[in-house]
C-alpha cells in the first residue's frame, strides 16, 4: 500500500505543478473604426438672373370689394423669359463708329467708321452669303452689285444680319461657316455704289422668310452699343 502511495505521489505533484502554470489570456483585438464615408455635394439649385430683356408675367383675377369696386390681384407664380442670345455692336472698337436713324427709304442704317475698322458678327450664326468681288459699275449700276463686298449671316435667333460696302472679307468666312458673336467678318470700306462716299457699313436686319420684312436696325444698334442684350422680335408681314 505504501509502495503504491509513493509511486502515485510524484504523479500528483507533477499534476499540481501543471495546474499552477499560468495560461496566458487571449488578448481581444481592438475593434477598427469603420472608414468615414464621404458624399458628393448636391448640385446647387439653378438660379435665374434676369437680363434687361427678361419679362415677368403674372396672371390676375378680379374681385369685388364691399363697395362694389372691382380690384385686380396678381395670382400665380412669376415666370421669367431669359434672353438666350448674346449680341455685340457690329463695329469694333465701337468708339470709332458713328450712325444715326433714317437715311434710307427702307429700314437700314449706315455705320460710318475709318476704312479697315473691324466688322464683326453681331450674334452667333451661320454665314449664308458672301460677295468677295466688287463688280459694281457706276455706268450700269446693276442693283445686285450695289452692295459691293458683303457678308450675311443667319443668326441663331432666326434673323438675317447683313453688312455691305466692305473693303475686305475676313479669311475663312464663306457660306456654311458657323461664327460666334464678335467673330471678324470683314473690314469697313466703301465698295459697291458707296465708292464715292465715306467708308461705312450698310447694315440690315431682316426676316429670312418671304416677304423678307426688314427691321429698323437703329434702336437695336443703340442698345447693343450700350451693352444691352436686346433680341430683335422676328418681324411679321
Amino acid at each position: 500500500m505504501h509502495r503504491r502511495l509513493f509511486l502515485f505521489l510524484p504523479l500528483l505533484l507533477i499534476a499540481c505543478d501543471l495546474g499552477s502554470v499560468a495560461v496566458p489570456a487571449l488578448a481581444l483585438a481592438t475593434p477598427t473604426a469603420p472608414p468615414a464615408l464621404t458624399f458628393s455635394p448636391i448640385p446647387p439649385t439653378a438660379t435665374l438672373t434676369l437680363s434687361p430683356t427678361d419679362t415677368i408675367t403674372l396672371t390676375s383675377t378680379s374681385t369685388c370689394t364691399p363697395t362694389g369696386t372691382a380690384t385686380s390681384l396678381p395670382t400665380g407664380t412669376p415666370t421669367a423669359t431669359p434672353n438666350l442670345f448674346s449680341y455685340v455692336f457690329p463695329i469694333q472698337p465701337p468708339e470709332l463708329a458713328g450712325f444715326s436713324g433714317g437715311g434710307h427709304p427702307y429700314p437700314a442704317t449706315d455705320i460710318f467708321a475709318p476704312a479697315g475698322t473691324k466688322f464683326v458678327a453681331v450674334t452667333n450664326g451661320t454665314v449664308d452669303q458672301v460677295t468677295s468681288v466688287d463688280t459694281w459699275n457706276p455706268t450700269t449700276n446693276i442693283a445686285s452689285a450695289q452692295a459691293g463686298l458683303s457678308v450675311r449671316i443667319l443668326g441663331d435667333d432666326g434673323l438675317h444680319y447683313f453688312g455691305a460696302h466692305l473693303s475686305a472679307i475676313a479669311r475663312g468666312i464663306h457660306p456654311g461657316v458657323w461664327v460666334p458673336a464678335g467673330q471678324l467678318l470683314g473690314l469697313v470700306g466703301n465698295s459697291g455704289d458707296a465708292r464715292f462716299t465715306n467708308p461705312h457699313v450698310h447694315f440690315e436686319v431682316s426676316n429670312p422668310n418671304p416677304p423678307f420684312t426688314k427691321l429698323d436696325p437703329f434702336p437695336l444698334l443703340t442698345a447693343w452699343l450700350a451693352g444691352r442684350q436686346i433680341t430683335p422680335l422676328l418681324p411679321t408681314p
